[in-house]
């Protein structure tokens, strides 16, 4: 799952940042006494903060999104001063993208070859196995810092070494010192993989905003506008990151493809895809909880029992689509494959050899020891615990296991009642 609007303090360093308290303290003093709709979210007030001029379905999606934060998320001082830098920045970011291509023909001659979506329900295991593939120096992922400040990111990159790497850790601290669970939910850096809805997010038609914000006319929008749009300017932006790089294929990853596979085929018609399979029973309550996470710091109110509706209506419908796609044959048998969770984590190398065996490739020694270094320093992929329970969303997992039946029976995922949580 993605990150959250990044907050607009990015000047603030570790070790000589502000007391949260206080900044919220500061903020709700504001807010007192602030114009209300202060600051302006609307799509003129985001072109004019970021000296651009949206067009077509760019626009069209942010409309839909601001009249449905307009009606539908109470935002906090904070949350409307953080959106409306999450948002502005969005805008420079594409409109950067475009100027890469104009100034740089070759950026857009350049073919994005069969790359790999990583798909499956959330916390099944499809970040960690999007990790690994971000050890191998053959393979490209996008990284936290480049779906934020874009660039291509070299063969010999050292984030040590890396301004816009270092700023981009900064702001991941700030966040964390707003969400302190957030860390162990998702635990990530500025050179982490980032999933694609921080990509489509830049066109303003992403799930990203579904999970941080609540607006569900946007998203019931979204799901009947699709996704083709998005992923035409989503290979516009691989093909500035991929410049001069050199590596062999995309690794990509979103538990949303799920929804927006017509979108990926119509801008990918070679798309290779990887789905993880996991018992979703038990691990709402971490998908919930990190929806509870991600909105805690600019909301005013949030309804733990509705978040629990949304993510267990979303994902039955998710788990529905899984087993229509592999129905389907739309993608021929060695351009898709499925692994079980339990596979995947009981020896992780293995499993991502026995996946690039499927797709026709060879895991280096020189990948597979990186994978190897990355398990030994971080146990379980550096999750938490899940400690949080259905019960606290108004899920009743007894109650909404037969819904998952179907799913379950079709890709022989065995039940994990005493699960408690791991690598997502």
């Amino acid at each position: 799952m993605s990150t959250a609007p990044v907050p607009p303090i990015p000047a603030l360093r570790r070790g000589k940042s502000l007391s949260f308290r206080a900044l919220s303290a500061g903020f709700g003093a504001v807010e007192a006494v602030a114009p209300r709709g202060w600051p302006a979210l609307s799509t003129a007030a985001i072109e004019r903060s970021a000296g651009v001029s949206l067009q077509g379905p760019a626009r069209e999606g942010l409309e839909r999104l601001t009249g449905a934060m307009a009606r539908e998320t109470p935002f906090s001082l904070f949350g409307r001063v953080s959106v409306r830098y999450d948002l502005t920045r969005l805008a420079r970011n594409a409109a950067m993208i475009e100027r890469m291509h104009e100034q740089t023909p070759a950026i857009g001659a350049a073919p994005v070859t069969a790359p790999l979506f990583i798909m499956g329900l959330p916390r099944s295991g499809t970040s960690f196995l999007h990790t690994l593939l971000g050890y191998d120096p053959d393979v490209m992922v996008p990284r936290v810092w480049q779906t934020l400040y874009p660039a291509p990111r070299p063969r010999d990159f050292d984030k040590r070494a890396s301004a816009v790497a270092r700023r981009t850790d900064r702001q991941l601290g700030i966040f964390a010192g707003m969400a302190p669970d957030f860390p162990a939910i998702h635990p990530i850096d500025a050179d982490s993989p980032q999933e694609c809805s921080e990509i489509t997010a830049h066109v303003f038609q992403s799930l990203r905003f579904d999970t941080t914000f609540r607006v569900p006319t946007y998203t019931k929008w979204l799901d009947a506008f699709g996704h083709d749009a998005a992923f035409a300017f989503h290979k516009r932006y691989l093909q500035a990151l991929q410049h001069g790089v050199g590596a062999k294929f995309w690794a990509l990853k979103c538990p949303d493809h799920t929804f927006s596979i017509p979108g990926i085929l119509a801008t990918y018609p070679d798309a290779r895809f990887v789905v993880v399979h996991r018992d979703p029973v038990h691990v709402f309550a971490s998908v919930a909880h990190m929806t509870e996470v991600l909105r805690a710091p600019f909301l005013r109110e949030i309804d733990p029992a509705e978040i629990g509706r949304q993510v267990t209506e979303r994902w039955i419908d998710g788990a529905r689509l899984l087993v229509a796609f592999d129905r389907s044959r739309e993608v021929p048998p060695e351009r898709l494959m499925n692994i079980q969770y339990d596979d995947l984590t009981r020896d992780p190398v293995a499993a991502v050899a026995m996946i690039y065996r499927h797709f026709g490739h060879d895991l280096s020694p020189e990948a597979a020891a990186g994978m190897q270094a990355h398990l030994a320093a971080a146990p379980r992929g550096g999750y938490g615990r899940n400690r949080y329970q259905l019960s606290a969303f108004g899920i009743n997992p007894e109650r909404l296991r037969p819904d998952f039946m179907p799913y379950m029976d079709y890709f022989g995922i065995k039940s994990r009642r005493d699960e408690r949580g791991a690598a997502a």
